[in-house]
């Protein structure tokens, strides 16, 4: 008797795991690199597109007369790492993607004739989120700096523009593969957006600024003389260019960037309510993003770091390493009235006749902050475009508030130059995350990036 309960129990286990791997793991299994039954999948089924949000084609099979097919990008290197490649493995949403291009959902009796007579049936469509117009002004923007940018919806997270240098052409990559693998400089195949890790510079103080107003619950009081430049410890931290500040509120000390004054505020905020306030922004966490493989920013200050790090940290120095992408989730969050929205790359699934198979939604990725804090944070962003580094920013026909950075770093005596921010502040539109490798501070290089992007959305 106990041996035929167990029979039964393993019975039932089993049908439970099939109906768990079919909802759940089984475009996991399918789109794996490994997974050799993709071959079988693309011997039946011709690969389907994939579409910017406005129906331009960033992929698509193309058959010559004797039936050989070949992918085809027409847009190059512009959707490189967003669209990602299908020769020497795949990338991107190639990858993510895969079975969906592999599955089709053509008319039943289509593919029924299509079996007798030993033809294809056409794979479904992905349509992704991204605006073809605004990933265009953002790589031409960024031009032959290396870097990234990122450009979400700030209420829904859609990915409208995904940037990454150096890039590739995936039209070419079969051919390019053996040069740029025995390359070792060669990092092209790397998304710096979402697995570039960099030194945040000036875009950390919005951290530092939030942990300080949870830790003092105010800002209003600070004062610091600001003589460009601080001592603690027999280390000297100086304001960028030497520059001198003077007599400075909080408010003032974020619009104009003021190092020496943030070195002071992360002293004055309790270690434990740093290290919080960090691991509630995402530090340290895998931010699981689905369609984009990502890494984990990092944030390690501890109660034996001492002065001379904590004051580096706190102008995002020191250990602290960010994503463009993590930065825009904070910026997005700030703007959302303290809530991430899940940043994703895929709208909808459609066979090739333009019926929806799949239609992805939005989705909360996490509260980050109270809406209070939010607004003030946006309050202190809106003064840097208004008063301080960002300023070339007003004046225009949509308001901005944002938050630039210069990052020290080694092998080079030029910063990477860093914005983050959003637009339409009242009701925000468009979240930007820019990073230029070695190329300047953040208003000479990013802010001028992110004017153009901003200009292309609300002109087109």
């Amino acid at each position: 008797m106990i041996i035929a309960y167990l029979c039964v129990g393993m019975f039932l286990s089993l049908i439970c795991y099939m109906v768990y791997f079919h909802v759940k793991l089984k475009d996991d299994v399918i789109s794996s690199p490994y997974n050799r039954r993709q071959d079988t999948y693309a011997e039946h089924v011709v690969r389907g597109e994939i579409r910017a949000s406005g129906g331009e084609v960033l992929a698509k099979t193309e058959t010559d007369g004797e039936g050989n097919e070949q992918r085809v990008y027409p847009y190059g290197r512009v959707f490189a790492h967003a669209v990602g490649y299908d020769s020497n493995g795949r990338g991107g949403i190639e990858l993510s993607k895969n079975s969906q291009l592999l599955t089709s959902h053509a008319f039943l009796l289509e593919q029924v004739q299509n079996g007798l007579t030993d033809q294809k049936n056409q794979g479904d469509n992905v349509i992704t989120t991204l605006d073809a117009n605004l990933q265009q002004v953002a790589y031409d923007a960024l031009g032959n700096n290396q870097g990234a940018v990122v450009v979400l919806e700030a209420d829904t997270g859609k990915v409208l523009a995904l940037v990454s240098k150096p890039d590739f052409d995936p039209n070419t990559l079969a051919a390019d593969w053996d040069a740029m693998v025995a390359d070792e400089n060669n990092s092209s195949l790397v998304n710096r957006a979402t697995q570039g890790l960099y030194p945040p510079g000036s875009t950390f103080k919005i951290i530092t600024g939030l942990a300080y107003l949870r830790d003092k619950g105010t800002l209003e009081g600070f004062s610091y003389n600001c003589a460009g430049e601080i001592t603690q410890d027999g280390y000297t931290l100086h304001c960028y260019d030497g520059e001198v500040h003077g007599q400075e509120d909080f408010t003032k000390a974020f619009a104009k960037s003021c190092n020496t004054a943030f070195a002071e505020i992360g002293m004055q905020t309790s270690l434990s309510v740093f290290q919080k306030t960090a691991k509630d922004l995402l530090f340290n966490t895998d931010l699981s993003l689905g369609d984009m493989l990502s890494n984990s920013s990092s944030f390690t200050l501890d109660k034996d770091a001492g002065r001379p790090l904590t004051m580096q940290t706190s102008i995002g120095q020191g250990n602290t390493l960010v994503t463009p992408m993590h930065m825009a989730m904070i910026t997005s969050a700030i703007a959302n009235g303290g809530t991430a929205m899940k940043p994703y790359l895929v709208d909808e699934i459609q066979s090739y006749e333009g019926n929806r198979v799949k239609k992805y939604t939005p989705k909360t990725y996490a509260t980050l902050m109270t809406e209070q804090e939010a607004q003030t944070l946006s309050a202190l962003m809106q003064e840097v475009t208004a008063s301080g580094t960002a300023r070339s920013l007003s004046g225009t026909g949509y308001t901005v508030a944002g938050k630039t950075g210069s990052a020290e770093h080694a092998g080079s005596d030029i910063p990477h130059s860093w914005f983050v921010g959003f637009s339409n502040v009242e009701d925000p539109d468009i979240v930007v995350s820019i990073i230029s490798e070695g190329s300047g501070t953040g208003s000479q290089v990013a802010v001028p990036i992110a004017k153009k992007i901003f200009d292309a959305y609300y002109n087109s």
